[in-house]
């Protein structure tokens, strides 16, 4: 069970995820061996599931960031899912009610590597029935 607690650790990770152990003890006026036995908790619970790191795709050369709805056979729906999850230019894939089954973020470095990933990694899967990309023009909130 998560507390009110585990929730302010939570909120500070998400915001600051490279403080450490001992500076979130010292704002949550908590212990760090408590802090490092809740974070564990949490992540032994999967309530954590993984510490990463936001980037931006335009400074790393990638020009062409789109958020691409799929539509697909429904029977399909979880074979081509993962086989998304296997692109390197799919950054994050959700399966999801709405206009499409899965949307995918992908980052490409320009307009014709986007048509090509859209073509031949997307629609070049045995399943999907409909690509629908929307380039992304600014990110104003990570």
């Amino acid at each position: 069970m998560v507390d009110e607690v585990d929730f302010r650790i939570i909120s500070i990770l998400m915001e600051e995820g490279d403080i450490s152990f001992s500076e979130l003890a010292r704002r949550l006026n908590l212990s760090e061996s408590t802090i490092r036995k809740r974070v564990e908790k949490l992540k032994r619970g999967n309530v954590i599931n993984k510490f990463t790191v936001i980037v931006d795709p335009y400074k790393l050369g990638f020009n062409s960031v789109a958020i691409v709805g799929v539509d697909v056979e429904p029977q399909q729906l979880l074979k081509v899912a993962k086989k998304l999850c296997e692109l390197p230019e799919a950054k994050n894939v959700f399966i999801s009610t709405g206009d499409h089954m899965i949307m995918v973020e992908i980052w490409a470095r320009d307009g014709n590597d986007l048509s090509r990933i859209l073509s031949e990694g997307i629609g070049g899967i045995e399943g999907v029935k409909r690509v629908c990309p929307s380039i992304i023009l600014e990110r104003l909130k990570y």
